[in-house]
């Protein structure tokens, strides 16, 4: 992308951004690695959302692999899988729809993760984020409204079945940077399926605090 950022569009601008906070959350909630500590406060710099900077700021204390498997792994306070919050439908059509979405999109997660964690999904609305951007940046309004309704799609039908309850979970789970992050999560979902703005200009995490 060889637009700038001070070139940027006021609309385009503001997907960006919102996209880096989705990424941000999709970060905050997988497993931290080596150097993730480095890169989820680099990202922070750039984000306005206060749940998310008392995340990462919690995080700094309590983000220790063995903390992440004992909440998230069997018998923990938290499951971080679709599959585990819905009895609508069988698990392998969610997970079939979700890799043929990531496919159409050309989405290849980092993650060692099935396609149905929180922080994939999450990191799946971010780079529909990002190409929605691109997309309004380049003036081209179809392209944009494709990712748009992607991202309402995924939030509708995937993530707006584990936000909740993930968020509730985490809320007395005793971790505060995971119970930050998922209350971003939860009001940025909120914030999307509640929203009466044009289809790719709804607030995100950045509007949303606890």
């Amino acid at each position: 992308m060889t637009t700038s950022c001070t070139a940027l569009s006021p609309d385009a601008f503001h997907l960006l951004r919102d996209a880096a906070e989705w990424q941000l959350v999709s970060m905050l909630l997988e497993y931290p690695q080596p150097g993730w500590i480095e890169q989820v406060s680099t990202l922070a710099k750039e984000v306005a959302c206060p749940s998310l900077k008392r995340a990462v700021d919690a995080a700094h204390q309590e983000a220790l692999p063995g903390l992440y498997h004992s909440t998230f792994g069997p018998g923990g306070p938290a499951a971080p899988r679709e599959v585990s919050h819905r009895r609508d439908v069988l698990p392998g059509a969610s997970l079939a729809e979700l890799r043929d979405l990531y496919q159409a999109f050309a989405y290849e997660p980092s993650l060692d993760e099935p396609p149905d964690h929180v922080a994939v999904e999450a990191g799946f609305v971010a780079y529909l984020r990002f190409k929605q951007a691109y997309a309004v940046a380049r003036g081209d309004d179809e392209q944009a409204l494709i990712c748009a309704n992607a991202i309402n799609h995924v939030v509708a039908e995937h993530l707006g079945r584990i936000a909740g309850p993930l968020a509730t979970s985490l809320a007395s789970s005793g971790v505060a940077y995971l119970s930050h992050a998922a209350g971003a999560l939860r009001a940025a979902v909120a914030c999307l399926k509640s929203s009466t703005a044009l289809p790719g200009m709804e607030a995100g995490p950045a509007s949303e605090s606890e």
